[in-house]
């Protein structure tokens, strides 16, 4: 009887790892079926949707409370599914809020839980640890640090490095995209990341674009690139003028750029891994910054910033993101040749610490033996395991 898993990933980074680590498992049992919550990334690797993830997908929480109806028809959609087709296991990839109601529910149909990129417990909402430990059979982390914070706190843990390292490639060099897009191989290229979700990218683009005007006046042969997340609606992107505006290939935009001007998220992991200098940006709706303020335990947001231990770029959130102090920031790394290396060196830190290649087939090689223990081994494994 072939192996049957539940997936669930509630972002555009999630289902983009959700495809690779399909991918990888399918390669290792092509008899493997796999269906959940997902979306184009997942479809294509050969995932079955049973609901679309960017229905329900939202940064902040007050805005979260808009889609609650919609996100608990597609919790009933998921639960109904197990019931129906007992998997061998579900895999959830972050998006707390929604995994965390799935998941117990899941996991008392007698299905085994393995939780790959968890929640970053490290950084805020650490009370969470206690609630995986109640359902989580294995926390599959991507950053090394991670694998002692589950362990110490009793959960089954796995380091299995980031699937970014595998999946950052470019599709075309540098001068074959600037030519592409008839851009100046010689003058500064700047890079324009404003978020994958449409209630991020309302709050963030409008200010970089009032950057991009600022960098020019400074520096006027600078040219920019909008990396565009697919399925976002068009009038977002209205106030760009005659930018470049690249969709769904940000890997050769980042590869192409000189500095980045990036949203808080997956992004700047990407950014690091393509050695470009960045600011990061961020702005919540303001209940949602106060209330998220109380919860946060660590003084850097910038994912970065957090795997170096340290500030090697900076971070300009809520009232300090303005025009002016992002291209204040941004200027500075396009004149200052000696900051820029310094920012290089760092990167090249948070590289190291992100794993070496194959972390979707590691992934998928934990699932697989843990689907293939058997309820009876995989109850001691967990006992002990930690």
């Amino acid at each position: 009887m072939s192996v049957r898993l539940l997936l669930s990933c509630g972002e555009a980074s999630g289902d983009l790892y959700a495809g690779a680590l399909t991918r990888e498992l399918r390669a290792l049992d092509p008899s493997l079926t796999i269906a959940g919550l997902g979306g184009p990334q997942f479809q294509a690797a050969g995932g079955r949707v049973i609901d679309d993830y960017r229905d329900i997908a939202v940064t902040g929480l007050t805005e979260a409370i808009a889609k609650v109806p919609r996100s608990l028809a597609a919790l009933r959609r998921l639960v109904a599914a197990a019931r129906a087709e007992r998997p061998d296991a579900l895999v959830v990839l972050d998006s707390p809020d929604f995994n965390f109601r799935l998941a117990p529910q899941i996991k008392r149909l007698g299905v085994p839980v393995i939780y790959y990129i968890s929640p970053q417990i490290w950084a805020w909402r650490a009370r969470r640890l206690e609630t995986i430990r109640t359902f989580a059979d294995r926390v599959l982390v991507i950053f090394p640090f991670e694998e002692a914070i589950y362990r110490e706190g009793g959960v089954p843990v796995e380091f299995v490095g980031h699937p970014l390292v595998d999946l950052s490639a470019p599709s075309a060099s540098r001068e074959d995209f600037l030519a592409r897009h008839r851009l100046s191989p010689s003058a500064p290229t700047i890079a324009i990341l404003p978020g994958s979700r449409p209630n991020e990218v309302s709050r963030i683009l409008p200010d970089l674009i009032a950057a991009s005007d600022r960098i020019r006046q400074q520096i006027p042969g600078a040219q920019f690139v909008v990396a565009r997340a697919p399925d976002l609606p068009d009038r977002l992107f209205d106030s760009i003028g005659a930018m470049v505006v690249v969709e769904g290939d940000t890997n050769t935009v980042l590869a192409s750029a000189d500095v980045a001007l990036t949203a808080s998220g997956t992004a700047t992991v990407q950014t690091a891994l393509h050695d470009t200098p960045m600011v990061i940006v961020y702005r919540l709706s303001p209940m949602t910054y106060l209330l998220g303020k109380r919860l946060v335990t660590v003084t850097t947001v910038g994912m970065v910033n957090l795997i170096a231990g340290e500030m090697i770029v900076p971070e300009l959130i809520q009232d300090a993101f303005t025009p002016e102090a992002v291209a204040r920031e941004a200027v500075s790394m396009l004149t200052d040749r000696e900051r820029a290396a310094r920012i290089r060196e760092g990167l090249s830190r948070v590289r190291a610490r992100l794993g070496g290649p194959g972390a979707s087939r590691r992934a998928a090689e934990a699932i697989m033996k843990i689907v293939h223990a058997g309820p009876t081994r995989r109850s001691a494994a967990t006992t002990t395991e930690v």
